[in-house]
């Protein structure tokens, strides 16, 4: 009886799968980017992913071990000469999949898995993060002039006034409706 394997089976012999896998990693590395199923795109991504890991090393062995799987040796050299080096940086993550909607004559779940190109993406501060630095350094200057109030005091203070302002204009609008209306 066949192992077991994670994901779904992509139909026929363990044998088949590697070979369909095979392909794929092939034609994924040759190209950039490759048009397939959902499902084999799930089961491409880890293979790839440690694919390109065995490059990262550039040792003999990664090489041999590559060439186990992907057979064709233009599409090993340039993974390790062209590939390899672009994600040295990058740890994990050099694939991205995108559903691309279902396929015409059967209805199957298509996607495209490519290769990340560029640096990896960094943090970004949160919008109300940065609307909290934007706004911390005008009462702060404020406060040092006059020196009376604490930090703790500054930030308290700030919090409350702004929410009691905003019910006060909510409802001046709401009065300034209904004379209308009368």
């Amino acid at each position: 009886m066949p192992t077991p394997t994670r994901g779904q089976r992509l139909g026929g012999s363990p044998a088949h799968q590697r070979h369909i896998l095979a392909n794929l990693a092939t034609a994924l590395f040759q190209h950039g980017r490759i048009i397939t199923t959902e499902a084999k795109a799930r089961r491409l991504r880890p293979v790839a992913e440690r694919l390109i890991t065995f490059a990262k090393r550039g040792d003999l062995h990664a090489r041999r071990h590559v060439l186990t799987v992907v057979t064709d040796k233009g599409v090993v050299h340039r993974l390790f000469t062209e590939i390899a080096p672009e994600f040295s940086e990058r740890d994990g993550g050099y694939t991205r999949i995108t559903k691309i909607g279902p396929r015409k004559g059967d209805n199957a779940a298509m996607a495209v898995i490519e290769l990340v190109r560029g640096e990896p993406a960094t943090a970004r501060p949160r919008r109300r993060a940065r609307r909290a630095e934007t706004a911390a350094p005008a009462p702060a200057a404020a406060t040092a002039a006059t020196g009376t109030e604490q930090p703790w005091q500054e930030t308290a203070g700030a919090a409350e006034a702004p929410a009691a302002d905003e019910p006060d204009e909510a409802d001046d609008a709401g009065t300034a409706d209904a004379d209308e209306d009368a």
